[in-house]
């Protein structure tokens, strides 16, 4: 067991003062981290480390679509140096066209020759024009390019059953049928493969403001008629229907779901529940992204380790209806929402991505990976330009985040076996915070290596490692540490590798092997034990 106390806190705090670069002490004494090898835990699906995209600000307009007569280097429409970088973290999934959006996104204007389609505004984010000429075609195309799942929400808030059908239809229906020759029409004879399907998007607020149990009767009726028809979609390659979750700790929705699931017959099911959980600091959000003190950085990573309480709390739901855990948790929308940054239009949710969004996506795909058990799936919110995005672009610019960083180190965790790991985190205080000083976690990847990721949340105290294998000596690590000389250091265009990872090597002494982890940093090493 890890020793440890995550409480959830969620704190209200205007940020003006830059975080200064600390002076570095020394570490204590090694601490020992035991790796049960011995012990086979849940596979962690390499679903957890989705993706999401939004028709929000330049998420797709500028981010993934900037057109096919663009000076920018495109395929047919679709930004290369975005498709090249997404391809390098092996993007499980995208979850598309929201959100919020989604519940008011009308596919048919999405399709067809581009000059010809419905400019609508996107009164959502901004007020926007929103051109449709990313549509369902164009998304298709992106997720083939980056060789990932397509992840559809349907409109259920302002749309019909039918509407939705009919769009599933015209997705996945044989080439010989109506909805299959306008696909055709469209450059697309072959059916797409539309893997996953979200029932509607928060239905309990910007979805609809439902009732638990007015969604769960809704929900019935769009499992049951959309349908999909791609012949090579069964078997485990059927589609997955994803219904709409609780909001944060409330578990009224968990509940009506769950219960409804339980007594489902063999016309309808589902195959997910959503949970959307953002870290704030507050409503509506007022953390800078670009100049924050310590304390602001200890209290927002306060309020992030409450996913695990959170993640436990519903799972605990699902396990009165669902024992076997044949329902996943879907936590498809989770990240770092912060205060626009100035000079930036508010409804566009533009922010910078710093060490601390680092660090945070760390600690929560550490938790998700501890509930791989029920925790199967999620998408981190955005992808491109939006809240705690991968990538910014700016016209023919772009630069990868700290986060998408650490989504490059931890590719060895897709598809690997967690592994327990008990050690004695420590404690980090700051002012009447108080939190874990380090966090780590195991796996076995699907080559059998072993690898052990070290979360450093201490900006100012160095940590030592000793990792202790069930019967066996460490022979070596080798990996990547992501760190900086400040907490709130990020990447800009111009100088793009302020925080990027960096060859890493354990140290060895007298004693045995011991990995020497820098303040503020998280640490991925694959372990050779001696044979």
């Amino acid at each position: 067991m890890i020793r440890m106390t995550w409480p959830m806190a969620a704190c209200a705090l205007a940020l003006t003062v830059a975080a200064p670069a600390l002076a570095q002490t020394k570490a204590d004494a090694p601490i020992a981290v035991q790796i049960d090898t011995d012990a086979k835990g849940a596979k962690i699906d390499r679903n957890i480390f989705g993706q999401f995209a939004e028709h929000l600000g330049s998420g797709i307009y500028g981010g993934v679509w900037v057109g096919k007569d663009s000076p920018i280097p495109n395929t047919r429409g679709i930004r290369k140096d975005v498709v090249e970088a997404l391809k390098a973290i092996k993007v499980p999934n995208v979850r598309w066209p929201g959100g919020c959006f989604a519940d008011e996104y009308h596919w048919r204007h999405g399709i067809g020759p581009i000059a010809s389609r419905r400019k609508t505004i996107n009164s959502n984010w901004g007020g926007a024009v929103e051109p449709n000429t990313f549509g369902t075609d164009e998304f298709m195309d992106f997720v083939d390019q980056i060789g990932s799942e397509a992840y559809v929400s349907v409109n259920v808030g302002s749309g019909t059953v039918q509407e939705a059908a009919e769009w599933v239809e015209y997705m996945t229906a044989d080439p010989n049928t109506t909805a299959g020759k306008e696909r055709a029409a469209n450059d697309h004879p072959a059916p797409y493969k539309v893997k996953y399907l979200g029932i509607g998007n928060e239905s309990w607020s910007c979805g609809g403001a439902m009732r638990p149990e007015y969604y769960a009767d809704e929900m019935k009726r769009y499992a049951r008629f959309v349908r999909n028809y791609n012949p090579k979609q069964t078997g485990a390659e059927a589609m997955q229907r994803i219904a709409v979750g609780p909001n944060q700790a409330d578990p009224a929705y968990t509940e009506a779901v769950m219960a409804a699931q339980k007594g489902h017959d063999w016309a309808w099911n589902i195959e997910g529940l959503s949970l959307h959980s953002y870290t704030t600091g507050g409503w509506p959000p007022s953390y800078s992204s670009t100049k924050f003190d310590e304390t602001a950085y200890a209290k927002l990573l306060k309020e992030t380790l409450g996913m695990d309480d959170l993640v436990t709390k519903h799972s605990a739901i699902m396990d009165k209806y669902d024992p076997d855990k044949k329902v996943p948790l879907v936590v498809d929308e989770w990240g770092v929402w912060l205060a626009p940054l100035e000079g930036t239009d508010p409804g566009f949710l533009v922010q910078q991505n710093s060490l601390r969004d680092a660090i945070v996506a760390a600690l929560n795909l550490n938790i998700f990976a501890r509930h791989a058990d029920r925790v199967r799936m999620t998408n981190i919110a955005q992808m491109v330009n939006v809240l705690q995005a991968m990538i910014l672009t700016d016209k023919d610019k772009m630069v990868l985040t700290p986060t998408y960083y650490v989504y490059k180190m931890y590719l060895p965790f897709q598809d690997a076996t967690f592994v327990p790991v008990s050690f004695d985190a420590g404690t980090y205080t700051q002012g009447d915070v108080k939190l874990p000083r380090i966090d780590a976690t195991a796996v076995r990847d699907t080559n059998g290596k072993l690898w052990l990721a070290v979360t450093n949340l201490d900006p100012v105290k160095p940590a030592t490692i000793a990792p202790k294998l069930a019967g066996a000596e460490t022979a070596s690590a080798k990996g990547q540490v992501l760190t900086a000389s400040r907490v709130d250091a990020f990447n800009t265009f111009e100088a793009p590798n302020t925080v990027s990872p960096k060859p890493y090597t354990a140290r060895t002494t007298a004693k045995g092997l011991v990995l020497d982890i820098p303040p503020k940093s998280v640490v991925v090493v694959q372990l050779e034990p001696e044979v």
